[in-house]
Protein backbone atom coordinates (compact mmCIF):
# COMPACT_ATOMS: atom_id res chain seq x y z
CA UNK A 1 0.00 0.00 0.00
CA UNK A 2 2.81 2.46 0.91
CA UNK A 3 4.89 1.38 -2.57
CA UNK A 4 1.11 2.37 -4.48
CA UNK A 5 1.16 5.54 -2.41
CA UNK A 6 5.06 6.40 -2.89
CA UNK A 7 4.40 5.68 -6.52
CA UNK A 8 1.66 7.66 -7.22
CA UNK A 9 3.57 10.95 -4.90
CA UNK A 10 6.52 10.07 -7.89
CA UNK A 11 4.43 10.37 -10.58
CA UNK A 12 2.70 13.63 -9.75
CA UNK A 13 6.28 15.35 -8.51
CA UNK A 14 7.46 13.81 -12.46
CA UNK A 15 5.11 15.47 -13.98
CA UNK A 16 4.62 18.57 -12.05
CA UNK A 17 8.59 19.12 -12.42
CA UNK A 18 8.32 18.50 -16.36
CA UNK A 19 5.47 21.32 -16.22
CA UNK A 20 7.28 23.37 -14.23
CA UNK A 21 10.94 23.37 -15.65
CA UNK A 22 10.40 25.38 -18.97
CA UNK A 23 8.29 27.76 -17.14
CA UNK A 24 11.51 28.21 -14.07
CA UNK A 25 14.48 28.19 -16.94
CA UNK A 26 12.08 31.19 -19.10
CA UNK A 27 11.86 33.28 -15.38
CA UNK A 28 15.73 32.54 -15.05
CA UNK A 29 16.42 34.10 -18.41
CA UNK A 30 14.52 37.03 -17.55
CA UNK A 31 16.96 37.99 -14.79
CA UNK A 32 20.28 38.20 -16.63
CA UNK A 33 22.10 41.20 -15.97
CA UNK A 34 23.49 41.45 -19.35
CA UNK A 35 21.67 41.23 -22.38
CA UNK A 36 22.09 37.59 -23.12
CA UNK A 37 19.66 34.63 -22.58
CA UNK A 38 21.53 31.89 -20.58
CA UNK A 39 20.81 29.65 -18.10
CA UNK A 40 21.64 29.93 -15.27
CA UNK A 41 21.36 33.45 -15.40
CA UNK A 42 24.60 35.42 -15.38
CA UNK A 43 24.40 37.64 -12.63
CA UNK A 44 20.56 38.83 -11.75
CA UNK A 45 18.25 41.76 -12.53
CA UNK A 46 15.04 42.96 -13.05
CA UNK A 47 15.71 45.60 -15.56
CA UNK A 48 14.00 43.95 -18.26
CA UNK A 49 10.82 44.31 -16.52
CA UNK A 50 10.38 48.34 -17.16
CA UNK A 51 12.21 47.41 -20.42
CA UNK A 52 8.90 46.66 -21.78
CA UNK A 53 7.12 49.59 -20.73
CA UNK A 54 9.87 51.91 -21.71
CA UNK A 55 10.45 50.51 -25.07
CA UNK A 56 8.07 52.09 -27.45
CA UNK A 57 7.26 48.74 -30.36
CA UNK A 58 6.82 47.01 -26.50
CA UNK A 59 4.66 48.87 -24.82
CA UNK A 60 2.72 49.52 -28.29
CA UNK A 61 1.90 45.99 -28.86
CA UNK A 62 0.94 45.83 -25.20
CA UNK A 63 -1.43 48.41 -25.21
CA UNK A 64 -2.53 46.63 -28.50
CA UNK A 65 -2.94 43.11 -26.80
CA UNK A 66 -4.55 44.51 -24.18
CA UNK A 67 -7.33 46.83 -26.05
CA UNK A 68 -7.88 43.79 -28.21
CA UNK A 69 -8.21 41.20 -25.80
CA UNK A 70 -10.61 43.30 -23.56
CA UNK A 71 -12.95 43.77 -26.64
CA UNK A 72 -12.76 40.50 -27.67
CA UNK A 73 -14.25 39.58 -24.14
CA UNK A 74 -17.30 42.14 -24.78
CA UNK A 75 -17.74 40.81 -28.15
CA UNK A 76 -17.82 37.04 -27.24
CA UNK A 77 -20.33 37.92 -24.00
CA UNK A 78 -22.46 39.91 -25.93
CA UNK A 79 -22.80 36.69 -28.90
CA UNK A 80 -22.58 33.95 -26.43
CA UNK A 81 -25.47 35.54 -24.29
CA UNK A 82 -28.15 36.06 -26.31
CA UNK A 83 -27.39 32.48 -27.87
CA UNK A 84 -27.13 30.82 -24.72
CA UNK A 85 -30.22 32.29 -23.34
CA UNK A 86 -32.42 31.43 -26.24
CA UNK A 87 -31.50 27.80 -26.15
CA UNK A 88 -32.13 27.41 -22.78
CA UNK A 89 -35.74 29.42 -23.01
CA UNK A 90 -37.31 28.15 -25.80
CA UNK A 91 -36.13 24.41 -26.50
CA UNK A 92 -36.52 25.09 -30.35
CA UNK A 93 -35.78 21.57 -32.35
CA UNK A 94 -32.91 23.34 -34.22
CA UNK A 95 -30.93 24.37 -30.50
CA UNK A 96 -28.29 21.94 -31.04
CA UNK A 97 -27.36 22.91 -34.31
CA UNK A 98 -27.45 26.79 -33.28
CA UNK A 99 -25.70 25.67 -30.41
CA UNK A 100 -22.97 23.83 -32.59
CA UNK A 101 -22.39 26.52 -34.50
CA UNK A 102 -21.20 28.52 -31.83
CA UNK A 103 -18.87 26.49 -30.63
CA UNK A 104 -17.42 25.78 -34.10
CA UNK A 105 -14.80 28.45 -34.48
CA UNK A 106 -12.95 27.05 -31.74
CA UNK A 107 -13.24 23.73 -33.21
CA UNK A 108 -10.90 24.02 -36.36
CA UNK A 109 -7.87 24.65 -36.00
CA UNK A 110 -6.78 28.46 -35.45
CA UNK A 111 -4.41 28.82 -39.33
CA UNK A 112 -7.82 27.64 -40.86
CA UNK A 113 -10.45 30.19 -38.93
CA UNK A 114 -7.61 32.99 -39.53
CA UNK A 115 -7.54 32.09 -43.22
CA UNK A 116 -10.62 32.04 -43.86
CA UNK A 117 -11.21 35.64 -42.10
CA UNK A 118 -8.57 37.36 -43.55
CA UNK A 119 -10.45 36.36 -47.07
CA UNK A 120 -13.40 38.10 -45.34
CA UNK A 121 -12.17 41.35 -44.33
CA UNK A 122 -9.95 41.12 -47.63
CA UNK A 123 -13.10 40.79 -49.58
CA UNK A 124 -15.02 43.69 -47.57
CA UNK A 125 -11.70 45.88 -47.92
CA UNK A 126 -10.25 46.37 -44.86
CA UNK A 127 -7.03 44.35 -43.49
CA UNK A 128 -4.65 45.64 -40.58
CA UNK A 129 -7.46 47.49 -38.71
CA UNK A 130 -7.21 46.75 -34.75
CA UNK A 131 -11.06 45.92 -35.07
CA UNK A 132 -10.75 42.69 -37.43
CA UNK A 133 -8.52 41.63 -34.46
CA UNK A 134 -10.77 42.45 -32.29
CA UNK A 135 -14.07 40.82 -34.25
CA UNK A 136 -12.25 38.16 -34.92
CA UNK A 137 -10.91 37.04 -31.41
CA UNK A 138 -14.59 37.38 -29.82
CA UNK A 139 -15.69 35.14 -32.74
CA UNK A 140 -12.98 32.42 -32.80
CA UNK A 141 -13.57 32.14 -28.70
CA UNK A 142 -17.05 32.63 -28.37
CA UNK A 143 -17.65 29.26 -27.23
CA UNK A 144 -16.11 29.48 -23.94
CA UNK A 145 -18.49 32.00 -22.56
CA UNK A 146 -21.05 29.91 -24.44
CA UNK A 147 -20.40 26.79 -22.80
CA UNK A 148 -20.27 28.89 -19.36
CA UNK A 149 -23.45 31.07 -19.74
CA UNK A 150 -25.06 27.57 -20.67
CA UNK A 151 -23.93 25.79 -17.41
CA UNK A 152 -25.35 28.78 -15.77
CA UNK A 153 -28.29 28.46 -17.05
CA UNK A 154 -28.88 25.12 -16.55
CA UNK A 155 -27.88 25.04 -12.94
CA UNK A 156 -30.75 27.22 -12.19
CA UNK A 157 -33.80 25.70 -10.20
CA UNK A 158 -37.04 26.02 -12.57
CA UNK A 159 -38.63 26.35 -8.78
CA UNK A 160 -37.63 29.87 -8.29
CA UNK A 161 -38.77 30.88 -11.86
CA UNK A 162 -41.71 29.92 -10.75
CA UNK A 163 -42.43 31.12 -7.78
CA UNK A 164 -41.17 34.34 -9.07
CA UNK A 165 -43.89 34.05 -11.98
CA UNK A 166 -46.39 32.69 -8.98
CA UNK A 167 -45.13 36.43 -7.44
CA UNK A 168 -46.13 38.19 -10.53
CA UNK A 169 -42.99 39.22 -12.20
CA UNK A 170 -43.11 39.08 -15.53
CA UNK A 171 -40.31 37.60 -18.27
CA UNK A 172 -38.11 40.96 -18.07
CA UNK A 173 -38.34 41.26 -14.37
CA UNK A 174 -37.38 37.38 -14.17
CA UNK A 175 -33.97 37.98 -16.02
CA UNK A 176 -33.33 40.83 -14.60
CA UNK A 177 -33.40 40.30 -10.97
CA UNK A 178 -33.04 36.72 -10.73
CA UNK A 179 -31.39 34.98 -13.89
CA UNK A 180 -29.22 37.75 -14.98
CA UNK A 181 -27.62 37.54 -11.40
CA UNK A 182 -27.38 34.12 -10.99
CA UNK A 183 -25.66 33.64 -14.58
CA UNK A 184 -23.32 36.96 -13.60
CA UNK A 185 -20.39 34.47 -12.20
CA UNK A 186 -20.65 32.16 -15.10
CA UNK A 187 -20.14 35.41 -17.67
CA UNK A 188 -17.45 37.00 -15.29
CA UNK A 189 -15.51 33.71 -15.64
CA UNK A 190 -16.26 33.14 -19.34
CA UNK A 191 -14.99 36.89 -19.95
CA UNK A 192 -11.66 36.36 -18.08
CA UNK A 193 -10.66 33.18 -20.44
CA UNK A 194 -11.32 35.19 -23.81
CA UNK A 195 -9.26 38.03 -22.25
CA UNK A 196 -6.60 35.46 -21.28
CA UNK A 197 -6.77 33.69 -24.61
CA UNK A 198 -6.97 36.91 -26.54
CA UNK A 199 -3.91 38.32 -24.99
CA UNK A 200 -2.18 34.76 -25.83
CA UNK A 201 -3.32 34.56 -29.43
CA UNK A 202 -0.80 34.60 -32.35
CA UNK A 203 -2.15 32.93 -35.72
CA UNK A 204 -5.55 35.03 -35.77
CA UNK A 205 -3.27 38.21 -34.81
CA UNK A 206 -0.73 37.66 -37.55
CA UNK A 207 -2.82 37.09 -40.26
CA UNK A 208 -5.39 39.88 -39.72
CA UNK A 209 -2.91 42.29 -38.38
CA UNK A 210 -0.80 42.10 -41.78
CA UNK A 211 1.80 43.99 -40.09
CA UNK A 212 -0.01 47.19 -39.34
CA UNK A 213 -1.78 45.78 -36.24
CA UNK A 214 1.14 44.23 -33.69
CA UNK A 215 0.12 42.27 -30.70
CA UNK A 216 2.21 41.31 -28.14
CA UNK A 217 2.86 38.04 -29.02
CA UNK A 218 3.33 38.62 -32.83
CA UNK A 219 6.21 41.22 -31.30
CA UNK A 220 7.38 38.47 -29.47
CA UNK A 221 7.86 36.30 -32.15
CA UNK A 222 9.51 39.21 -34.49
CA UNK A 223 12.02 39.79 -31.79
CA UNK A 224 12.66 36.17 -31.54
CA UNK A 225 13.81 36.43 -35.08
CA UNK A 226 15.67 39.61 -35.35
CA UNK A 227 17.77 38.63 -32.03
CA UNK A 228 17.59 37.25 -28.63
CA UNK A 229 17.13 39.42 -25.67
CA UNK A 230 16.04 38.70 -22.08
CA UNK A 231 12.95 41.22 -22.83
CA UNK A 232 11.63 38.21 -24.19
CA UNK A 233 11.49 35.88 -21.08
CA UNK A 234 10.30 38.65 -19.11
CA UNK A 235 7.28 39.05 -21.36
CA UNK A 236 6.92 34.91 -21.27
CA UNK A 237 6.82 35.12 -17.74
CA UNK A 238 4.56 38.68 -17.80
CA UNK A 239 2.16 36.27 -19.79
CA UNK A 240 2.07 33.53 -17.10
CA UNK A 241 1.66 35.90 -14.20
CA UNK A 242 -1.40 37.89 -15.78
CA UNK A 243 -3.22 33.94 -16.47
CA UNK A 244 -2.35 33.26 -12.51
CA UNK A 245 -3.66 36.17 -11.44
CA UNK A 246 -6.89 36.21 -13.78
CA UNK A 247 -7.96 32.73 -12.92
CA UNK A 248 -6.78 33.42 -9.15
CA UNK A 249 -9.42 35.91 -9.13
CA UNK A 250 -11.64 33.58 -10.52
CA UNK A 251 -11.25 30.39 -8.11
CA UNK A 252 -11.06 33.03 -5.49
CA UNK A 253 -14.04 35.01 -5.46
CA UNK A 254 -16.05 32.15 -7.66
CA UNK A 255 -16.84 28.50 -7.24
CA UNK A 256 -14.52 27.41 -9.91
CA UNK A 257 -15.74 24.21 -9.91
CA UNK A 258 -19.10 24.95 -10.05
CA UNK A 259 -18.81 27.42 -13.17
CA UNK A 260 -16.90 24.59 -14.73
CA UNK A 261 -19.52 22.65 -14.59
CA UNK A 262 -18.36 19.94 -11.82
CA UNK A 263 -21.09 19.38 -10.29
CA UNK A 264 -25.19 20.87 -9.96
CA UNK A 265 -27.42 21.69 -7.25
CA UNK A 266 -29.20 18.45 -7.76
CA UNK A 267 -26.05 16.57 -6.47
Amino acid sequence: MNLVRWSKAAFIIAMFGMLAAPLVIVAGVSLNAKKLMFFPPKGLSLQWYPAVFETNQWLEALTTSVIIAISAGIIAISIALPIAYFLWRHKVLYAKALFLAGIVPFALPPVITALGMLIFWVEVGHVGQIWNIMIAHGVFLVTLPLVMISLGLESIDDEILEASRTMGADSRRVFTTIIFPMVLPYMVAGYAFVVVLSMNEYIISFFLGQAATVTLPVQLLASLRSGYSPIIAAVSVMFILFAVVVFSLVARFGDLPKLLGAWTPKE
